[in-house]
């Protein structure tokens, strides 16, 4: 990567946990950098064109191309080493990445299903949530599609699955018990200090959790559908934790963006 920290662009879905994890490492570094917002569906073409698949996020560094939450971390760790996410040694960065690829892998997806479980009921509600801030033509025409798109929703979240949403909500309250549990004694997941560990848990928990972060709030008002998610989990300490952690490591600063990508 490039020491140009002018050229870093972040290409995003506005309220994916997963893309949480990006644009909290490169607030925590201080990193400038341009963040490109896409509908979720409709970002397919653009995003393969770039990168060959339609997973987001993507981060662009000049002529530069990575993908994925984890390997865009990583890149920015070995390129901007100050305000590290790693601690020093093999031993203990062993040990924080195997806590991000659990919640990568065990914890994210099924997060993401239960929340949706939720909001594939509410078509106007999830507009608002990813179409903010886009021209009046994309929200009408986003809104329209999201109104007959709920059976294809369903199955791209394994929601179709008998027993999807029951293990869903399962998996969130077992993640949300680990980290109440495996932060008790110092208060982090690994060690005694703040470290991708503890960005990942609290990222890829915090559409449980309902942080007071710009870049992860949700749109008022809330339908009671959503409001009910949120009441489900709001007093367990894991999800205070997750709180806590978004007060004490999370920058507030909040970049413009450059104009929406569609």
């Amino acid at each position: 990567m490039g020491e140009d920290k002018s050229e870093l662009e972040l290409h995003q879905f506005s309220h994916s946990h997963y893309n949480e994890k990006v644009r909290w490492a490169l607030d925590y570094k201080g990193l400038p950098h341009w963040r490109l917002n896409y509908l979720p569906g409709p970002h397919a073409v653009a995003i393969r064109k770039m990168t060959g698949a339609t997973e987001t996020p993507v981060l662009k560094v000049g002529g530069l191309v990575v993908t994925g939450s984890a390997a865009i971390i990583d890149a920015l760790e070995a390129s901007y080493p100050a305000s590290p996410l790693y601690p020093a040694g093999p031993q203990g960065k062993d040990a924080v990445l195997a806590v991000q690829s659990f919640f990568d892998t065990e914890v994210g997806p099924q997060v993401r299903r239960a929340f949706f479980s939720e909001l594939v009921h509410e078509p106007a509600y999830l507009c608002a949530i990813f179409a903010s801030g886009k021209s009046l033509p994309s929200r009408i025409f986003y809104r329209a599609t999201l109104g007959v798109a709920r059976g294809l929703i369903r199955r791209q979240m394994g929601l179709d699955r008998p027993g999807a949403t029951e293990e869903a909500f399962h998996a969130t309250q077992s993640a949300l018990d680990r980290v109440a549990a495996q932060t008790a004694s110092t208060g982090y997941m690994v060690g005694d200090s703040f470290t991708v560990a503890d960005l990942a848990a609290a990222a890829l928990l915090a559409p449980a959790c309902a942080p007071s972060h710009p870049d992860m709030e949700l749109p008022v008002p809330r339908p009671p559908r959503v409001e009910a998610w949120l009441s489900r989990w709001a007093a367990h300490p894991g999800a205070s934790w997750v709180r806590d952690m978004y007060d004490r490591h999370r920058p507030k600063r909040v970049l413009a963006l450059r104009h929406p990508a569609e």
